[in-house]
């Protein structure tokens, strides 16, 4: 009699959170720069993604960004959950460099705004980082978290930028496409990671209703 095959372990899922509203949000690019926190339709934001997450049955654990914005959203979610969120710095923003706090209509009229938008995998920011080495930051902050809690839910919360990145990635989509995605302020985009196998996207911007049906199909 053939051996029954054993089971895979099950996917660890990843509940990406994109820090809540600020004052600069949509006109500043803030990037690393300390002292930005969320504004008050901010903190309603990280209050509802509270909500929302605490209906689910489990959550292993819970990392942020160490920027204020995506503390001040982890917040509430770690009381929610009843645990202390976890600072992790592969989930930080993207290192703008030079652009760190410039207004983003001036940034718009420079010439290298057109390689951001069409071209961002050739682009590194001056005396910052690149977008190819964003990605492969957040994946593999991603995929060492995974591998901690194999069957699991996690959530992090980072930025769009990084959220993007990761996205992409596991839609299989070019980074140079990745700027098609949208990612809003509080909202939560989820992956099915398998152990040993490709992300999978289960959802993307998803700012209402309920995430207990997130499961592979």
């Amino acid at each position: 009699m053939a051996k029954k095959r054993p089971s895979p372990p099950p996917a660890t899922t990843i509940l990406l959170v994109r820090h809540g509203q600020t004052p600069t949000t949509g006109t500043t690019l803030p990037g690393r720069a300390p002292g930005l926190h969320l504004a008050d339709v901010g903190t309603q934001q990280a209050e509802r993604a509270a909500e929302r997450i605490g209906e689910l049955a489990t959550v292993t654990a819970l990392y942020t960004s160490p920027l204020e914005r995506a503390k001040e959203t982890a917040a509430p979610i770690g009381k929610t959950l009843g645990m202390r969120p976890k600072v992790e710095r592969g989930l930080l923003e993207a290192d703008f460099g030079d652009w760190t706090g410039g207004e983003l209509k001036a940034l718009m009229k420079l010439p290298e705004w057109q390689t951001v938008q069409r071209a961002p995998s050739t682009f590194r920011f001056p005396n910052g980082e690149s977008f190819a080495e964003m990605q492969h930051r957040i994946v593999g902050t991603l995929e060492r978290l995974r591998a901690a809690h194999p069957g699991g839910t996690i959530v992090c919360v980072s930025h769009a930028d990084p959220i993007k990145a990761a996205v992409a990635h596991a839609l299989g989509t070019h980074l140079d496409l990745f700027q098609r995605i949208v990612v809003s302020t509080c909202s939560i985009s989820a992956l099915a990671w398998p152990v040993g196998g490709a992300p999978i996207a289960l959802t993307v911007n998803s700012t209402g209703g309920s995430l207990a049906e997130l499961r592979p199909s």
